[in-house]
């Protein structure tokens, strides 16, 4: 199949070499070409413009920073939705507000194109190995049509409604991660003074009902980073602090109080003007230890 990827990014790069793996030929585009010279090399092909890419391909899927990078990658001058686009599936995996995949599917079914909304649970790590679990939203026929590739980037993909939709569930899927991790942070400042090895704290909270499922997939790198060995980043605080951001307008929108999200972005915010923006959320607990949870 002749799949494109626009925006190669992190998880856009490991999705890529992930269908290249599996036979598929896809043709990659990237703001910065630079940033997409590894895959070129592992067998991409390179489209100078979003519209390139939707010519030359049959699917095209797309996971972006924000509303944004959306807007400028779809409905620019050279954008997937320029012209050609007719006849033509996206599928969409960022994580933007529900109103934002709305008004995304509106505009591709209004130019003809399929458009399905899927954000993904997982980082690079699960999109290597077809493991993530996705959110879809919009049609059921055109969800029928994506499944090709999304059964191979997933493990699991459940429908939960229209556009939008999956938007909302991704973010109450990421609500209570997001929290853990300033929860975890402060959970290890009460045993810190017990000095025991970072790797045997991680065992023990994975196997009580204080770990919850990040720890088992995680734990590991946390405790590698408690140990002064820092992780190159899948997931950056500044990516938390967006959807954090995000959870909150998307509650108010819907009348709803979140004191606990409060917090926790009032928290992020800290981190990212402490420097931390680019460094995995793994540095978060190390940084809270350290500097920022000291009274």
């Amino acid at each position: 199949m002749k799949v494109g990827i626009a925006g190669t990014g992190k998880m856009g790069s490991a999705i890529a070499r992930r269908l290249l793996g599996l036979g598929h030929e896809v043709t990659v585009w990237n703001r910065s070409a630079e940033r997409a010279q590894p895959l070129l090399q592992e067998g991409a092909r390179w489209a100078a413009t979003p519209a390139a890419v939707a010519a030359a391909c049959d699917a095209v899927v797309t996971i972006l920073t924000d509303s944004k990078a959306l807007d400028d990658v779809y409905f620019g001058p050279d954008g997937l939705l320029a012209g050609g686009a007719r006849g033509k599936l996206f599928i969409e995996m960022s994580t933007v507000p529900p109103a934002k995949q709305q008004e995304m599917g509106a505009r591709a079914k209004a130019a003809g194109a399929a458009y399905v909304e899927c954000p993904v649970g997982g980082t690079t790590g699960p999109a290597a190995q077809g493991k993530l679990f996705g959110f879809a939203g919009g049609d059921a026929q055109d969800l029928e049509r994506a499944r090709p590739v999304l059964d191979q980037l997933c493990r699991r993909v459940e429908h939960v409604g229209g556009y939008g939709d999956a938007a909302r569930m991704k973010l109450a899927i990421n609500l209570p991660l997001m929290v853990y991790w300033q929860a975890l942070a402060e959970a290890l400042s009460l045993i810190q003074p017990l000095g025991l090895d970072p790797a045997r704290v991680m065992d023990i909270l994975a196997d009580t009902s204080g770990g919850p499922n990040l720890l088992k997939v995680r734990g590991t790198a946390i405790a590698q980073a408690l140990a002064g060995q820092p992780q190159a980043a899948t997931f950056d605080l500044a990516s938390m602090r967006k959807d954090v951001r995000t959870m909150l307008e998307q509650g108010a929108a819907q009348h709803y109080r979140m004191p606990v999200t409060e917090q926790t972005l009032e928290v992020f915010e800290s981190a990212v003007q402490a420097g931390l923006q680019e460094s995995d959320c793994t540095q978060l607990p190390v940084w809270w230890l350290r500097e920022a949870g000291k009274a």
